[in-house]
């Protein structure tokens, strides 16, 4: 270990130290109040037999209608009232669910999807008698066509564009049978339709509602809108007559109830948890995470007898996003225009440093390309990027005839508040090769209007598999498609062609070695600075079993027991 890899170790775990100190000093108090809290919650509490499973979603949840499940938030609670045709399973594949299952034309063109006879929409006032009626292939049609529809204006428009028949690319042929048509083969389209986007809803509810559908949903999922007070609680009660069952024949859920709580606070959330009025908590506030976990990213050890750790890893790339459209006015102004520079950002950051340091080992650094782990095109294991070596950094300056870099412009990185620290962290490390990187801290919303009209140089950004294949993740830089995805506004004409051969290819591992290609292509040319490949981390109360792992991260509560 040389001395200046040293010296930095020291330094930013001297600092760390002193946060902790601070931290331990605040959380005294806090815990106090929680064992207070504790010891009268258990005197005022009720018996009850219901089996309830409650979360807190401190960012609020803006719809319960699909056609707009754009977030994680509105993803978890729509995933438990709605089934889709297929779905993926724990280990990426796609599976039958209200589809029994499909045939695919020689062609590819056309995907025939045979439809499960005993599958009910959930009760309402929109049915004949309030009873939820037999779900068929015209309400799939129907679903489908929603999406499209530019009077829904759904979120999800994007996942059938320039992919379905512009004629009739939903068809229903009796109750039983449903057709998509495509324009042109495209291998993905399983994985699209198994999106929280694609999920089925009834035509009477949505038109007795209109608009506010996203109060009223009705789906055939496995639990059923009761009753949200918006910013207090929202409460799904089991579907009675959910058509899924167990292995041993009993119908699911387990659950008699989910309670999703509001609480914007992330002490309060979890004040909450350890007196077991949430049932798990994902993921855990900075300020909390040091007195909980080991640098390693290990429960401490006097937490382990009083809580359960799941960590998994799952497809999120987090990324610092670099505009390179050269037409833009940011851009001809800006240092980041040279590969150089943008290579040499990638290269003065001690990605391995800021996973220990700054997140307790949750995630892993990333070393590789912009595809994660866990796919079968195995980007990770094949992909060459940016390992830390600032020397090279320094090289690359001088490359681009910029010396110590004293005469190069300060870089405006742009994120949000929870991601501020790490911002700083980069920018010193930028600066210890001599790019001058100034943080600027903005909403997120004004970061996302920013990001998509392509005023933001260099920015803060993560990218969530929608659906498990790479192609995903290489269409966020495939130059015909806008912003989102294309925050970056890439141009590559031998990517894009690249990436049209591989939307065509049949052999599978012919498809995955372009992704490959695609891939490096991306990381040699530099318009995105990966930082990690993220991982779940959910803390849950030990009287919750069930709670299996997934790489997209949804909330799966159909398989879930509570004590």
């Amino acid at each position: 270990m040389n001395n200046t890899v040293h010296n930095q170790r020291s330094i930013v775990y001297n600092e760390w130290s002193v946060v902790r100190s601070q931290r331990l000093f605040l959380l005294k108090p806090l815990m106090m109040i929680c064992c207070l809290s504790a010891l009268l919650s258990c005197k005022t509490k009720t018996a009850s037999n219901k089996k309830v499973f409650t979360y807190n979603e401190s960012t609020g949840i803006a719809t319960l209608d699909p056609a707009f499940a754009k977030n994680q938030s509105i993803m978890w609670a729509v995933h438990q009232l709605y089934n889709t045709l297929v779905e993926v399973d724990t280990g990426l594949n796609i599976v039958p669910s209200i589809a029994k299952n499909w045939d695919i034309s020689s062609d590819r063109l056309t995907y025939t999807f045979h439809l499960r006879s005993n599958v009910f929409f959930h009760d309402n006032e929109a049915f004949a008698n309030g009873k939820g009626r037999a779900m068929n292939a015209a309400d799939v049609a129907y679903s489908f066509g929603r999406i499209i529809d530019k009077q829904t204006a759904s979120s999800g428009a994007w996942i059938f564009n320039n992919r379905v028949d512009t004629v009739q690319p939903f068809v229903a042929l009796d109750d039983s049978t449903f057709q998509v048509k495509l324009l042109r083969p495209f291998h993905p389209i399983l994985g699209i339709l198994s999106t929280q986007y694609c999920s089925i809803v009834p035509k009477e509810v949505v038109e007795k509602y209109g608009k506010d559908f996203r109060r009223h949903p009705c789906g055939t999922g496995p639990f059923q809108f009761f009753m949200w007070e918006e910013g207090q609680d929202l409460i799904l009660h089991k579907n009675e007559r959910y058509w899924e069952k167990d292995p041993s024949g009993k119908t699911l859920p387990y659950l008699d109830a989910v309670k999703v709580t509001f609480f914007d606070n992330k002490a309060t959330e979890f004040l909450q948890f350890r007196q077991r009025g949430l049932s798990f908590v994902n993921d855990i506030d900075p300020s909390f995470k040091d007195e909980i976990l080991t640098k390693k990213g290990e429960l401490r050890n006097e937490w382990k007898d009083k809580i359960i750790l799941n960590k998994h890893a799952y497809l999120n790339t987090e990324y610092l996003g670099i505009l390179v459209d050269e037409a833009n006015p940011l851009v001809k102004n800006s240092p980041t225009r040279i590969k150089a520079i943008r290579q040499a950002i990638n290269y003065a950051i001690n990605r391995k440093q800021l996973m220990m340091y700054m997140r307790n080992s949750i995630g892993i650094a990333a070393e590789s390309g912009f595809v994660p782990g866990g796919l079968p095109s195995k980007n990770v294991e094949m992909v060459k990027g940016y390992d830390y070596d600032p020397n090279k950094s320094r090289e690359l300056l001088k490359q681009a005839g910029l010396g110590d870099g004293k005469d190069l412009p300060t870089i405006k990185l742009l994120t949000i508040a929870i991601y501020a620290d790490i911002g700083s962290f980069i920018a010193k490390q930028c600066e210890e090769v001599g790019i001058k990187v100034q943080v600027e801290v903005v909403q997120k919303s004004l970061l996302l209007e920013q990001t998509a009209k392509s005023t933001a140089l260099f920015f803060r950004a993560s990218w969530i598999a929608d659906y498990p294949d790479a192609e995903n993740y290489l269409a966020v830089f495939y130059s015909k498609n806008p912003a989102p995805p294309n925050y970056t506004r890439y141009k590559n004409l031998a990517f894009d062609a690249l990436y049209e051969k591989a939307l065509l290819e049949t052999n599978d591992s012919l498809r995955y070695s372009l992704y490959r290609q695609m891939d490096q292509m991306i990381i040699d040319d530099a318009p995105i600075v990966p930082i990690w490949y993220d991982m779940a981390i959910h803390l849950v109360n030990k009287n919750v079993h069930g709670m299996n792992a997934n790489a997209l991260n949804l909330l799966e509560l159909r398989n879930v027991q509570v004590d």
